[in-house]
C-alpha cells in the first residue's frame, strides 16, 4: 500500500550517517537496494542520491508486525525508515539503523526491467529503453555527478576571467554555416530550423561591445553519423572574445581544462573511484601539432590522406597512437573551414583554425575569425552561399566590429575523456541519434 508522507520529513542523507549520531533517532528514505533474510535477522540496504546505508532488523528485537511488513518488501520499492543509529564494525560505514517504524511510501512492480546492483551487465539499448533504472547504478549515476561538476567549474572559470554568461536563439532561420545537416520545423507558417551552432550570434555580440561571452546549451545538427562518437542533439561550451587571436583562445582552452581536471580530481575523487578511472592532470603548454605535421605523420603510418583534405577515422587513428593526450591540431586549409574562418596573410591556403584533440578525439574546434565586412561578404560568396541570406549577420559588422576569436567545446565528448568512456550515448541523459527519440 502506497502511503503520504504524512509528518514524516528526512533527517539524514546516508553520506552524512557516522558514528556521531550513534543512539540518535533518525529518518532515511530511498529506495530498497537489496534484502537478505537470514531467519533471525533481515538486512536492508537502502539507497539515495548519495549512496547508501544498511537498516539492520533483528527479528527477536523488534515488533513483530514490522518484521512481517520487512519480509514483504521488494527491490527498488521507496521506503522511509525511522530508527536508531547503532555502531557496526561489519556495516559497510561502520554504522547500521535499527528500525522503528518504516513506510512504504511507493511499492515496485515486479520482475525489474533490468538489474540496477550492477550484479549483471546489459545492452546499451536495453539500458538506454529503461533509463530510469540504469542511471539508479552507481557507476552509472557516477558519470552524470563528474558531469556536473565539470559543467560547475567550466563556468566558476569564465567567472573568474571576466566572462559573460549569455543565451543565443535555438530556433534559426538559415543555416549557421550555411550547410544543409539542419533539422527543419514549422515556424507559424513558414520553415525554420533548430540550430547547430551559436557562432553568428556570438560574433554579434561581438559588435555589441560584451567583448567576453560564454553560453553553455544545445546545439543539433541532422548528420546521418551512426558512430560511438556523434550525436544529433549534444551540449557545446562556447566563448568568444574580443581583442584575441586563436593562440590566445587556446591558451584560454587549455587552462579551462587544467581548471576541470583539478577541481574533478580534487572533488569527484569518490565518483572516479567508482570508475576505476585514474584521472591525471596534463602538462600545459598542450602539444600542438600544425597541420602539415600532422599529414606527414598519417602518411609514415600508411594512411594516404592528400593536403586539404579533411581527417578520416583512420587518420586520427594513427595520430591518437601518437599523442594519447590533450594536444592542439593548427593551421588548417582554409579551403575546409567555415567562412567565418580568419586566414593566414603570408599563406592565405592556412587559416588561424585548430582544433583540440584528446588522443583520436576531436572535443573542441575554434578560430580567429574575419572581423572586416567586406573580407568576410567575400568569403561567404566564395563558400557558394549568398551573402544577401546573411544581411543581419553582416550588418553587425559594418558599424566597429573588433578582431576576436573563439572555440566550441564539446561537453559530452569532453566527459568521455574524463570518464574514459568510448560510447558518447553513456553521457548523455537522454541521448538523441538518428534511431532514438524516445525515452
Amino acid at each position: 500500500m502506497t502511503i503520504l508522507l504524512d509528518d514524516w520529513k528526512r533527517t539524514h542523507f546516508t553520506k552524512n550517517i557516522n558514528e556521531k549520531l550513534v543512539d540518535e533517532e533518525i529518518v532515511v528514505m530511498g529506495w530498497i537496494h537489496e534484502i537478505r533474510d537470514l531467519g533471525g535477522i533481515i538486512f536492508i540496504v537502502l539507497r539515495d542520491k548519495d549512496g547508501k546505508i544498511q537498516i539492520t532488523a533483528p527479528t527477536k528485537k523488534i515488533d513483530a508486525e514490522l518484521v512481517e511488513q520487512i519480509r514483504n518488501f521488494k527491490k527498488e520499492s521507496v521506503i522511509a525508515i525511522k530508527g536508531i543509529v547503532q555502531s557496526s564494525n561489519k556495516a559497510p560505514n561502520g554504522v547500521e539503523i535499527i528500525p522503528g517504524a518504516i513506510k512504504i511510501l511507493n511499492e515496485s512492480n515486479q520482475p525489474l526491467p533490468m538489474d540496477p546492483t550492477n550484479k549483471t551487465n546489459a545492452e546499451i539499448d536495453t539500458r538506454l529503453d529503461n533509463r530510469f533504472i540504469d542511471l539508479r547504478r552507481e557507476n552509472i549515476s557516477s558519470i552524470f555527478k563528474i558531469k556536473s561538476q565539470m559543467l560547475h567549474s567550466v563556468r566558476m572559470f569564465f567567472e573568474e576571467n571576466g566572462f559573460l554568461e549569455v543565451n543565443t536563439p535555438k530556433l534559426v532561420a538559415s543555416a549557421t554555416e550555411g550547410g544543409t545537416e539542419l533539422f527543419p520545423i514549422t515556424y507559424f507558417e513558414r520553415e525554420a530550423f533548430l540550430g547547430q551552432s551559436p557562432q553568428l550570434y556570438k560574433q554579434i555580440l561581438m559588435s555589441a561591445g560584451f567583448e567576453r561571452i560564454f553560453e553553455i546549451a544545445q546545439i543539433f545538427r541532422a548528420e546521418e553519423h551512426d558512430t560511438l562518437r556523434h550525436l544529433n542533439e549534444t551540449i557545446s561550451i562556447d566563448m568568444e572574445s574580443s581583442f584575441m587571436t586563436d593562440k590566445d583562445v587556446m591558451e584560454i582552452l587549455e587552462k579551462l581544462v587544467n581548471k576541470v581536471l583539478v577541481d574533478i580530481i580534487s572533488k569527484g575523487n569518490q565518483h572516479l573511484k567508482i570508475l576505476d578511472v585514474d584521472l591525471k592532470l596534463s602538462q600545459c603548454p598542450f602539444p600542438v601539432v600544425t597541420y602539415d605535421k600532422a599529414i606527414d605523420i598519417i602518411n609514415s603510418k600508411g594512411v594516404q590522406i592528400e593536403w586539404g583534405e579533411d581527417l578520416s577515422r583512420a587518420a586520427e587513428k594513427v595520430l591518437g597512437e601518437e599523442y594519447k593526450n590533450y594536444y592542439f591540431l593548427t593551421e588548417w586549409p582554409t579551403e575546409i573551414k567555415p567562412f567565418y574562418v580568419m586566414p593566414n596573410k603570408k599563406d592565405p591556403t592556412k587559416s588561424h583554425a585548430f582544433d583540440l584533440m584528446y588522443g583520436d578525439l576531436e572535443i573542441s574546434s575554434g578560430a580567429m575569425r574575419v572581423h572586416e565586412h567586406d573580407l568576410l561578404k567575400e568569403k561567404i560568396a566564395e563558400k557558394g552561399l549568398n551573402p544577401d541570406s546573411f544581411d543581419n549577420y553582416l550588418k553587425a559588422f559594418a558599424y566597429g566590429m573588433p578582431p576576436h576569436s573563439g572555440w566550441g567545446l564539446g561537453v559530452d565528448r569532453f566527459n568521455m575523456t574524463l570518464t574514459s568512456l568510448k560510447n558518447i550515448r553513456e553521457t548523455v541523459l537522454f541521448p538523441r541519434d538518428r534511431r532514438r527519440l524516445t525515452p
